[in-house]
């Protein structure tokens, strides 16, 4: 089961497999794997052959929108704050990050009106994404929250915009599609 994590509270959330798993399905691909007790496992992922790779090099790539708006990021993995960072930087957004949900709320607190939209990881552990959400739409009323997720059986986009969250986005994203999610989340309450 990808889904399933034996990982204890506060050491990650052990749902690397569960990234991968909707990786290699999200290009129609498979993965298997073989279990020996005591010598380990083995995955094998397929993917399927490109054929055309030249004519599929000609297509032109859409433009990711971009923007200038303040964000605040916020995921327990370092390297996904990191690299969240670094493509946000890209598109052009002023960006501070947090790597844990309750310095995410003492930064938003200290200054609730720099900010003009949070993307927020769902599984950290202390405190989910959509209770940090709650808290910082409690603190300033209508600001844009995006949620992101590889998956929750608790978490639905209904219950998402049922509490005012703006957008609820499934892992992994390509770039130009978090960057649409942004602009979508940024320009649904100017709308």
């Amino acid at each position: 089961d990808p889904f399933f994590t034996t990982k204890e509270s506060g050491r990650g959330t052990g749902m690397g497999l569960a990234m991968v798993y909707g990786i290699v399905k999200s290009y129609a691909g498979a993965i298997t794997v073989a279990s020996d007790v005591g010598r380990g496992s083995s995955f094998v992922v397929y993917l399927p052959r490109i054929q055309g790779a030249d004519a599929l090099e000609s297509l032109p790539e859409p433009e990711a929108p971009t923007g200038t708006e303040r964000i605040l990021f916020v995921d327990d993995e370092e390297l996904i704050v990191e690299a969240g960072r670094a493509m946000l930087q890209t598109l052009g957004y002023d960006v501070v990050t947090a790597n844990e949900p309750h310095s995410a709320l003492e930064i938003f607190r200290e200054r609730p009106g720099n900010f003009d939209l949070v993307i927020t990881d769902y599984t950290m552990p202390g405190m989910n994404g959509f209770d940090l959400a709650r808290e910082i739409m409690r603190m300033r009323p209508g600001i844009p929250v995006m949620l992101c997720t590889g998956f929750s059986e608790n978490m639905s986009p209904e219950k998402a915009q049922a509490a005012g969250i703006r957008a609820f986005v499934m892992k992994p994203l390509s770039r130009l599609e978090f960057a649409q999610a942004i602009r979508k989340a940024l320009e649904a309450g100017s709308a």
